[in-house]
């Protein structure tokens, strides 16, 4: 195919990994920059393409604190949340797992019952104006620590929302080991939370396997050294584990020196079932179609492939079965439709 673009804008797709925050558009960040002038954020859209050019995966953390450090008031957690899911709307993103930092807000003094009623108001708007289905998994910032862990896992299961479905495992991967954080996983998976650690993003393959068997994942966020092992790239394809692949993401935090490298293609001959995703997309200059249209082209996928491949979220995703059956013959009865339309 010539230009995958026409497809996957009306393409119905599911999106597992990406972060709250970090799709915050540069016209949301700039007004939140201006309603919080001490913030060295910039407030001129134009100027945040700059902002967000990184030099490694160190920079581009210490540029996203900065970011979330604009978010201090319920009505911010409200207007970003709803304003994301504007964006998903308007690329036919049906169902969404959203990777949210509670820790991030509610140290900053946001009280914790304000922040679980702002993103739910938020996912039940969303659902209803702009037909985008939110749910959220929690995740402990890395690099905070363990008392992060200790609060993440307590508002997870103490003041869970009605989205919540998971619980993960964000920020640096290097000299943030992951089995120090098994007792705070062990306790979010014995409430009925599925596992859903980063691993293998910045660091080897042995951080996936111990993501794997110390904190129990059903799916891995990024691991893109899982490659380097095929031991471990058996495992994945005979267990399922789906993969959240994120490849401009990859590129802009240098995790991967260059697009034609990135590792996808041996993931997918390997059988591993992988799952395309944006990550920050307005950090990295990307969006969800950007992502399926450069996974296309390095896969040389045509529109069926390009299909299955948003199939491969709907299978990976915490859906309910029904939903799952929905969605997957949302993409199906679209694909059939746009081969029999004349011309194409």
């Amino acid at each position: 195919m010539t230009d995958p673009h026409p497809f996957i804008a009306g393409l119905p797709k599911a999106e597992l990994h990406v972060h709250h925050v970090g799709s915050a558009s540069p016209r949301i960040v700039a007004e939140l920059a201006a309603h919080h002038p001490d913030s060295r954020v910039p407030t001129d859209p134009e100027a945040l393409a700059d902002y967000f050019t990184f030099t490694d995966f160190a920079h581009f953390i210490e540029v996203y604190l900065s970011v979330v450090d604009l978010i201090r008031t319920p009505e911010d957690v409200r207007l970003l949340t709803f304003e994301v899911a504007r964006d998903m709307a308007r690329q036919n993103i049906r169902y969404a797992e959203l990777t949210v930092t509670p820790y991030s807000s509610t140290h900053r003094g946001i009280p914790e019952v304000a922040f679980m009623e702002a993103i739910e108001d938020a996912r039940k708007a969303a659902e209803a104006e702009l037909g985008v289905v939110l749910r959220w998994c929690f995740d402990i910032p890395g690099e905070a620590g363990l008392q992060a862990a200790e609060e993440t896992a307590r508002l997870a299961v103490e003041r869970r929302p009605d989205g919540l479905v998971s619980f993960g495992l964000g920020g640096p991967e290097i000299g943030v080991e992951r089995p120090q954080f098994k007792p705070y996983f062990d306790r979010a998976i014995a409430e009925g939370l599925h596992s859903v650690p980063h691993a293998g993003e910045t660091t080897g393959p042995q951080t996936i396997w111990d993501a794997l068997t110390v904190l129990r994942a059903e799916r891995i966020g990024h691991g893109t050294s899982s490659v380097r092992d095929p031991r471990l790239l058996e495992h994945l394809a005979e267990h399922r584990i789906a993969l959240e692949v994120c490849p401009t993401s990859n590129i802009a935090t240098r995790a991967v020196t260059d697009i034609e490298l990135h590792p996808i293609r041996e993931m997918v001959a390997a059988g591993v079932l992988v799952t395309v995703n944006s990550d920050d997309p307005p950090m990295f200059g990307t969006d969800l179609n950007n992502e399926y249209a450069v996974a296309a082209r390095l896969l040389e996928l045509d529109e069926r492939g390009i299909a299955e491949l948003a199939k491969n979220a709907v299978e990976a995703s915490f859906l309910d079965p029904a939903g799952k059956r929905k969605l997957a013959e949302e993409i199906d009865t679209y694909t059939t439709n746009w081969l029999r339309t004349p011309g194409r």
